[in-house]
């Protein structure tokens, strides 16, 4: 028999994955939404912390946007509802950590939900190429989720 590597203190809890969730968007179909409807679209998906984010590089602006849109998107099918139940868009936000990694932020009816589902936590990746934007998500609870509510 081999031996295994030995990693320290490290402690490996269970985790229970209680929904994933992937999304692939069209970057100009984004910013095709923001050139027609302006201010309003960016409003009702996407909160001010996410504008800002955006807004500071113009650059690569739609594909934050895009990248950010994929990433609710996703979430919504590791909720396995779609967009209803009183969720709006702007209860999902994709924040960053002190070192950029992106990370989510619930409220509102987002957060009631995921709290029924026994959801305590999430794992999110972004990335884009010049056309597409995408996110993986999945949703963690530290113990076997209650029944799916509803």
């Amino acid at each position: 028999m081999q031996n295994r590597p030995d990693h320290g203190s490290v402690t490996h809890d269970l985790m229970n994955i209680i929904g994933h969730g992937i999304d692939l968007v069209e970057i100009v179909r984004i910013e095709r939404m923001r050139e027609e409807h302006g201010q309003a679209f960016l409003d009702r998906c996407f909160t001010s912390g996410e504008q800002a984010y955006a807004e500071s590089a113009p650059r690569v602006r739609a594909e934050r946007y895009a990248a950010r849109f994929a990433a609710k998107e996703a979430i919504l099918k590791a909720f396995g509802t779609g967009l209803r139940d009183g969720i709006s868009w702007t209860d999902m936000e994709v924040t960053r950590n002190d070192l950029g990694a992106p990370s989510i932020r619930l409220g509102g009816e987002a957060a009631v939900f995921a709290a029924q589902l026994g959801i305590t936590e999430w794992r999110i990746s972004l990335t884009h190429t010049a056309d597409l934007a995408m996110a993986s998500v999945i949703a963690v609870g530290s113990e076997r989720a209650p029944a799916h509510p509803g």
